[in-house]
């Protein structure tokens, strides 16, 4: 499979799009690049990336975002693979408001499914796609922050930039 890979800065480190040319199928941060990679073979098989600008308008809808239009993220076309339940899971986090944040039960329970909160955690964790299927915006059910992909310290700016989390 042929994909087109960008670079863009941001405050918490340089982010990798990686885009079919219409749809989003992979952003991670550049210190993650390794997992990345991982997971796209593991999800597409043979993978060739090449580099480009701003495939599918991404680089610009991420510098909105940073800049404070947070709702630009929802006009991004993902196609990603993963399980019926992964994909159930992904594109309920999409729903998820700039600014708010949800329960791993919340989560569990808009699917449809309110005891699968582990399995609602395990799919949040596999997400390819950061920022965008924002799985930063889930917490903890007593308010903490958890786990983040990218890891704790992002997903604080994160949050704090949606104005979610006052530090």
């Amino acid at each position: 499979m042929q994909l087109l890979t960008d670079r863009i800065a941001s405050p918490i480190g340089d982010l990798i799009a990686v885009s079919d040319g219409e749809n989003l199928r992979a952003l991670d941060f550049d210190d993650y690049e390794t997992r990345m990679q991982t997971l796209l073979e593991r999800h597409y098989g043979d993978v060739q990336l090449t580099p480009a600008i701003n495939p599918g308008g991404i680089r610009d809808v991420l510098i909105r975002y940073l800049d404070g239009d947070f709702d630009v993220i929802s006009e991004v076309r993902v196609a990603t693979n993963g399980t019926p339940f992964q994909q159930c899971v992904w594109g309920k986090l999409r729903e998820v408001p700039s600014g708010g944040t949800w329960s791993y039960g919340e989560l569990a329970r808009a699917i449809g499914k309110p005891k699968a909160s582990r399995a609602v955690g395990l799919a949040n964790g596999s997400n390819p796609i950061a920022i965008v299927v924002p799985c930063h915006r889930v917490i903890g059910a007593n308010g903490s922050l958890t786990g983040y992909g990218g890891g704790m310290a992002r997903k604080q700016w994160l949050l704090a930039h949606e104005r979610a989390l006052l530090l």
